[in-house]
């Protein structure tokens, strides 16, 4: 299962079609604009080599048994002429041989575990920094400010950032009594909720919504397994998810010996990726659009701490997400791309959403994907943009590994793979987040105004009024808000929080 081709790295190959093969060099250049060890690229050459001088004994050994079975024995048994010296000597042949074609599948393993670490290749467009926060370029903006010129990069884009508002959306969900935290975490531990009445009519809403949106569009609409065998979730996740994002499903089931390890998925692009697994796409059957529909299962083990309160950071969640495939060209799967994320876009403007969206520097790319836009929503009530929507083009990194093919069926012709692409519609707790913030209001005694396009799918509610006062805060909570107004009463003044983490 090896996600780039070795001949994309060996120097003596070419290909008119895919200016990839015979270009280590493009690679070495890659792993430099991921920040990673270019050394890599080498290492698996060398062991390619020694695949290759490997292969190349053990052809010479077999010309050699050849030579020795057809020019000796074989004339000497046709003549009745003792060849028992000759035979035991076949055999000794033989058995070395045995010897060194064990080495070969053992050189390899390690050539194509290597292979597998090196990422695809950087689209041109993404800007080469580890700072996303500084060198992030803006390629959109709703609503667009006067007298902005995009691209730019996040540090020279100067504008009025959209209004700020009163409430966060954690206070606003719990006033609509739209949430439940504290009976969520005694039941599921850290992190767990139960949504009820408003909190859930927004939940299903945005479901059917995005459904309707993107059924609109020509996508068809899939709703995958929630869990995944562990040797077809190790073809598309990166090492570090399985212990940094993914749950395993443990205890006995009814599946045969060794079968049963499995992992719950944290995206439906995981369960999809795999959909066509095997396949061989003709010409006529792309671009093929899913709308994947699922819950998702995320450890978030990197994030202790951020986001404590509210939906915005959970363990469980829906999404929406969008899955292309295209044929095995760069400028048809780029031109996709560029579909996904305007459809995400005319998204959150029918939400009423303010957004920015930025192509992520390189040392924020996943060994998949060439090119990464993020849309970032605005947070009024945290005077911030967070993101909602994460829209990549991996070319035929996942597709290699999954093993789906495009093209005409030709003997002996070169494998050809699709191109896989992904995008966030909608994270349901997100974007029930932004809605929240960015509609609420203070007229009616207080609360959220639905947006328009959520409306027939809430039973023609277009208001959700404050029911209840804000949530009390936690022991911890009260703790460190009198430690901190002890001291900014030390400092004599406040200084300006710090902007919200992604």
């Amino acid at each position: 299962k090896m996600v780039i081709s070795i001949d994309y790295l060996r120097s003596y190959k070419s290909d008119e079609k895919n200016k990839l093969v015979g270009n280590p060099d493009k690679f070495r250049e890659a792993q430099k604009k991921r920040f990673k060890d270019p050394e890599v690229v080498d290492a698996v050459i060398a062991k390619d080599q020694e695949w290759r001088d490997q292969t190349n004994l053990i052809s010479k050994m077999k010309q050699d048994l050849n030579k020795l079975q057809r020019e000796v024995i074989a004339p000497k048994k046709k003549a009745k002429e003792p060849c028992d010296a000759e035979v035991t000597q076949a055999n000794e042949m033989k058995a070395a041989i045995a010897t060194e074609e064990k080495k070969l599948p053992e050189i390899a393993a390690v050539r194509d575990k290597l292979l597998n670490t090196i990422g695809n290749i950087v689209d041109p467009e993404v800007p080469m920094s580890k700072d996303e926060e500084k060198d992030s370029l803006v390629v959109g903006l709703s609503p667009m400010p006067k007298d902005v010129q995009l691209p730019k990069v996040i540090s020279e884009l100067t504008y009025d950032l959209p209004p700020t508002k009163p409430l966060t959306h954690d206070d606003l969900l719990w006033r609509i009594d739209g949430y439940e935290p504290t009976r969520g975490s005694a039941v599921a531990g850290h992190r767990g909720y139960f949504l009820k009445n408003a909190g859930v009519l927004l939940n299903q809403a945005i479901i059917n919504f995005s459904i309707s949106f993107l059924s609109g569009k020509g996508y068809q609409v899939l709703q995958p397994p929630f869990f995944m065998n562990k040797d077809v979730m190790s073809g598309i996740a990166q090492l570090d998810d399985f212990d940094e994002q993914l749950y395993k499903v443990s205890g006995k089931t009814d599946a045969p010996e060794g079968e049963g390890e499995k992992y719950l998925i944290a995206t439906s692009e995981q369960p999809i990726c795999a959909y066509h697994k095997g396949d061989w796409l003709g010409e006529s059957e792309v671009p093929i659009r899913y709308a994947g529909i699922s819950t998702c299962f995320r450890k978030e083990a990197g994030s202790s701490g951020k986001d404590i309160r509210g939906i915005f950071r959970v363990h469980q969640f829906e999404k929406i997400e969008q899955f292309c495939i295209t044929a095995d060209d760069l400028e048809e799967s780029s031109k996709e791309q560029t579909k996904m994320k305007e459809a995400a876009m005319e998204f959150y403007d029918l939400l009423g959403i303010p957004y920015r969206v930025v192509c992520l520097v390189s040392g924020e790319l996943n060994d998949a994907a060439i090119k990464k836009y993020d849309l970032e929503g605005w947070f009024p009530g945290q005077n911030a943009y967070r993101e909602l929507v994460s829209c990549s083009n991996c070319t035929d990194y996942q597709s290699r590994a999954m093993g789906t093919r495009y093209g005409i069926k030709k003997k002996d012709a070169a494998a050809s793979f699709c191109h896989f692409l992904n995008s966030t519609l909608c994270a349901t707790g997100r974007g029930i987040c932004a809605i929240l913030e960015n509609h609420q209001t203070e007229e009616n005694g207080g609360g959220v105004v639905v947006p328009e396009c959520l409306r027939p799918f809430m039973g023609g509610k277009d208001f959700l009024p404050f029911v209840r006062g804000p949530m009390e805060l936690t022991k911890g909570e009260k703790g460190k808000a009198k430690a901190a107004k002890k001291a900014k009463g030390k400092k004599g003044g406040a200084d300006k929080p710090p902007p919200a983490p992604k």
